[in-house]
């Protein structure tokens, strides 16, 4: 099995490493000294589960990796519609496209049956731009239960969670999802491959889409935003109005808010992506957090006030920040 990990970041370089270790053929692409520490030392894993290291190779030309199997995206979703030249190098003519993103992806609809199959979700593939680029047909999907962060050039750190649901946008259990799941299995990870994915989908929003932006907005982390009973009571609002947006579209989330906020608490001081990609002056990934779901809102007349209004002030945070 050859895979390449286009954006090989803390968690693109954690599974890429996993990967490797099973004995999967992989081929990290990255950039800058995260590039260079990996060229040198390889991928180091520290991990409560034990620390390896996994010397895959490592590039900034995709060109050099050539036609691969899978690639798993471990860009921003933000990035998705601009990656055509990094991608076309690494696709023949049934490889496949894992994105380990949070959020409504941009194949949402693809095969999806019902009154909305095909429908285009305009905040996470404007103007059909990422499709145009990433196939729907190329597209497994991919709901990541990992924590990790980028300690240092080429060193992971490993927080909490293994597991990487996987399924097809058809609710089909095919044989090309079931040899990635063998393979991330062999490497130490939990890989269920999930008839239907979308409820996955919902589930991880559930926290992404409330703690996410909250963090931003607030400098939080979780434990803070959970503890703190104010804004624990905004979290419950945005966590029930997107649960009435998943069940309008069939949607199963099978947890409860309380529960979905007490594993949050245990998660500790963990900085949410969004929050590290504002201290670090990176683009905030907010559309397809907030601006999908909004959008799922109005196309299934669902009311979602708290949503729309945390929505209002983290775009504006966004465009400040990118300013």
């Amino acid at each position: 099995m050859k895979v390449a990990v286009l954006g090989a970041g803390a968690i693109g370089a954690y599974v890429g490493a996993a990967l490797h270790r099973a004995g999967a053929d992989v081929h990290l692409i990255a950039r800058g000294p995260h590039l260079a520490a990996m060229r040198r030392h390889g991928v180091q894993v520290l991990s409560p589960r034990g620390d390896f290291t996994a010397r895959a190779h490592a590039t900034d030309d995709p060109a050099e990796v050539g036609p691969v199997d899978y690639v798993l995206l471990g860009l921003k979703a933000n990035s998705y519609a601009a990656c055509g030249p990094l991608i076309e190098p690494l696709l023949h003519e049934t490889t496949a496209v894992i994105a380990a993103q949070n959020g409504i992806p941009w194949w949402y609809f693809h095969r999806h049956g019902g009154p909305h199959d095909g429908h285009r979700v305009e905040s996470v593939d404007p103007d059909g731009a990422v499709s145009a680029v990433l196939a729907p047909e190329r597209a497994i999907g991919c709901v990541v239960y990992a924590a990790t962060e980028l300690e240092g050039p080429g060193v992971v750190r490993h927080l909490e969670g293994t597991r990487f649901s996987v399924g097809e946008p058809d609710r089909t259990l095919s044989g090309r999802c079931n040899a990635f799941s063998e393979a991330m299995t062999a490497g130490g990870l939990k890989c269920p491959v999930e008839r239907d994915l979308r409820n996955d989908i919902w589930l991880k929003l559930l926290g992404n889409i409330s703690f996410n932006p909250i963090s931003a907005l607030s400098r939080a982390t979780m434990r803070q935003m959970c503890l703190h009973g104010g804004t624990r009571k905004v979290i419950e609002i945005m966590m029930t109005e997107t649960l009435a947006v998943a069940e309008a579209l069939g949607c199963e989330v099978g947890v409860s808010i309380e529960r979905r906020l007490a594993g949050a608490e245990r998660v500790g001081d963990h900085r949410t992506s969004t929050l590290q990609d504002l201290e670090r002056g990176k683009p905030l990934e907010l559309d397809v957090l907030l601006s999908a779901v909004v959008e799922l809102a109005d196309i299934t007349g669902v009311e979602v006030p708290t949503l729309r209004t945390v929505h209002a002030i983290s775009d504006l945070l966004a465009l400040r920040s990118a300013a």
